[in-house]
């Protein structure tokens, strides 16, 4: 056979439509060389085949065509299942025009579908497969059986509520003070033009703009029977209106000024024309997604599984001896010789440094530096938050011997920062991690701050495991056990317990200082003094100035685990936040899971339009998570899995983001869950 022509990704955008020479493998040993065109669909492709395989030995030992399934090469090296025969051989792109035909294996209708899912998110499903975390597996089967059950239950909604759903109102933000915009709301009767769907037949109404749609509606149907003499007349409840060469209807209690097609025709002097739609044109509409042939078949259903209990070791808060790593080996570091290595390790939670950070001795430089040294953190055991995370900083620094003299002592600065980690200190079962770990690390530029750690960075490893450089760190055992993080109800006992009771006189002095301070606008850090004034009128902030919560949390000291359970207890009787409030909350600065649940629920209230307005700075939040599950990402799903606008721009958002290796993987674990609770969404989303 002769080699096959190397086809990169241009030429098959440049030869759309051209013909090209494609080599087919038959399952029974047969070649074939071929001239298809590069635009023709793969159920093409194959049929042309087939007749020209019925003239070559051994077809009489081939089983039908729907039995063999197309695989290529593709442009990232790897194998790949063509279960799609819509596609185009210019949209396959293979690496050669190489195409295989081999027997189908497996569920096709579930192999359709994550091929789908690959081709839209960018990632191929296997390499989240070949992932070894169990953070990772178990984050995709709660997700995805969380979308699943959201898509079956929205396929047994009315066919008024499905609608909210798949075509969202296209409504003006408000509905008062409209006169004072370029628009002024007419005063007198608008003319709308309403043609029904199942005749034909159209009219033309006079109607004032503060009526709702289904007067407009049964406007229609009553002059419909009359000009017609129907006997019966139809409920204009059963209906809704369709802007004509639009998916976009217009229905539910709102005047027909508010609505953004009549409006945006009265600005130009048109008249709006409408279709009528009957309830059973939506309902087969509804009922053709369900039927989708893309949707998985329905698993049986399994009872849900016992929450596991946590064993009932030993208190983290009982373990008082300091935190400590040992830092063991670096590998594939790349510096000049003549400068030593240096590792400079801290512990944050959110923006706080919780202890002084520590410094390794230097080594010369090579490939695989050796430490094998302890690093020891003033911090105890019993003080770690739940959300600490350790950062790590690899940096190249001048020997001492070739400095320039001088008589005066300077800071030795880092000279070349190479590469930076960041790690979770507790998984995501809340077990403190003990053991050794082998971290690959992303590199690292000069800022202007001159700062070696990266708290705000991800707690992902770089997945560039081939040339990125790496640390070798170790984890103690700090007990004979596995260490838990108390539970939520351990940290309120615990709050309530240490909880003191306000004095009797209040000191008005100390009540204007603190207003003071809360009213304050600038972003300087508090004095200490003024950081003890808040904390102790913690309760007066609840019950007076409840939109300051998000000062009371920053000058919470979260390396003392007595004032940690003390403000989880304190947040439980907090009311509920305004919106703005709430979302400063959601900030890297609070990076707390508790602090994060409440922030959500204060956020729930939220209209569609309103978190479709806020939507795009929600996804970049997402970055900042430090665990797969998390309480803000159920939130996006759940209103993008109810709301299909949200939906679309939610899919776009994270995967414009998918070529960034720091993102890559949450924004692909979460692409797959909504793609499969949308599957008839994939339809639309691949067309774009």
């Amino acid at each position: 056979m002769p080699p096959g022509i190397f086809c990169p990704t241009e030429f098959w955008s440049k030869g759309e439509n051209q013909n090209i020479q494609v080599d087919f493998l038959l399952p029974t040993g047969i070649y074939l060389n071929l001239s298809v065109p590069c635009n023709a669909s793969l159920g093409t492709i194959k049929q042309v085949l087939w007749q020209h395989a019925q003239y070559e030995p051994l077809f009489h030992m081939l089983s039908d065509p729907e039995a063999y399934v197309f695989t290529c090469i593709n442009q990232t090296a790897e194998q790949q299942e063509l279960e799609d025969e819509q596609r185009r051989l210019c949209d396959i792109q293979p690496f050669l025009p190489v195409l295989r035909l081999v027997a189908r294996e497996g569920d096709r209708a579930k192999k359709l579908i994550n091929s789908q899912i690959s081709l839209l998110i960018g990632k191929g499903l296997h390499e989240f497969d070949s992932v070894q975390d169990p953070e990772v597996s178990d984050f995709r089967t709660k997700m995805c059986q969380f979308c699943e059950e959201k898509a079956a239950k929205r396929q047994q909604l009315s066919w008024a509520a499905w609608m909210e759903y798949n075509f969202p109102l296209q409504l003006e933000p408000v509905a008062k003070g409209l006169g004072t915009g370029s628009l002024q709301i007419p005063t007198k009767n608008i003319f709308v033009n309403v043609k029904f769907q199942s005749g034909g037949e159209s009219f033309t109404f006079q109607i004032s703009p503060w009526e709702f749609p289904v007067t407009l509606m049964s406007y229609a149907i009553k002059k419909q029977a009359t000009v017609f003499r129907h006997e019966t007349v139809q409920k204009p409840e059963d209906y809704t209106l369709q802007v004509n060469g639009k998916c976009e209807y217009l229905y539910g209690n709102y005047p027909l000024y508010q609505f953004q097609h009549i409006r945006s025709c009265l600005q130009r002097g048109l008249t709006p024309h409408l279709t009528m739609v009957h309830s059973s044109a939506i309902i087969a509409m509804r009922d053709e997604q369900s039927n989708c042939i893309t949707s998985p078949p329905k698993a049986a259903s399994k009872p849900p599984p016992l929450p596991k209990k946590k064993p009932n070791y030993g208190s983290l808060w009982s373990l008082e001896q300091p935190f400590y790593i040992e830092l063991v080996q670096g590998s594939k570091v790349n510096a000049d010789e003549r400068m030593k290595l240096v590792v400079q390790a801290g512990l944050f939670h959110g923006h706080e440094m919780l202890c002084k950070t520590v410094s390794s001795s230097e080594v010369a430089v090579c490939s695989e530096p050796v430490w094998r040294q302890r690093l020891d953190f003033d911090i105890g055991v019993c003080d770690l938050p739940r959300m600490a995370r350790l950062c790590l900083a690899l940096y190249a620094v001048v020997e001492k011997a070739k400095k320039a003299r001088s008589t005066k002592k300077k800071s030795k600065k880092a000279d070349c920062p190479i590469a930076w980690v960041n790690v979770m200190l507790f998984d995501y079962k809340d077990q403190l991690k003990t053991g050794e770990c082998c971290l690959h690390m992303w590199s690292s530029f000069p800022d202007e701050k001159g700062e070696l750690l990266n708290p705000m960075g991800t707690v992902q490893c770089n997945p560039n495991t081939e040339s990125a450089a790496a640390l070798v760190i170790c984890f103690p055992s700090v007990a004979a056990h596995p260490v838990y993080y108390p539970s939520f109800e351990q940290l309120l006992e615990l709050g309530r317990n240490g909880e003191q009771p306000r004095a009797a006189p209040e000191d008005s002095e100390e009540k204007l200082q603190l207003k003071e301070i809360l009213e304050r606008r600038s972003h300087t850090e508090l004095y200490e003094h003024e950081k003890d004034l808040v904390w102790k009128m913690r309760y007066d902030i609840r019950d007076q100035y409840p939109q300051a919560l998000a000062k009371l949390l920053i000058i919470t000291k979260w390396n003392k685990h007595e004032d940690v359970a003390q403000m989880i207890s304190l947040l439980q009787t907090w009311p509920e936040l305004p919106v703005l409030n709430a979302l400063e909350l959601l900030d890297f600065s609070f990076p707390d899971r508790y602090v994060g649940s409440f922030a959500i629920n204060s956020l729930k209230k939220l209209t569609d339009d309103d978190v479709f307005q806020y939507l795009l700075q929600l996804v970049q939040v997402l970055k900042y998570e430090s665990y797969l599950d998390c309480e803000l990402t159920k939130f996006l799903l759940e209103r993008a899995l109810s709301n299909r606008k949200i939906g679309h721009f939610l899919f776009w958002h994270l995967r414009s983001e998918m070529h960034v290796p720091a993102v890559s993987l949450r924004f692909g674990l979460i692409l797959e869950a909504y793609c499969r609770g949308s599957t008839h969404h994939m339809k639309v989303l691949m067309k774009q």
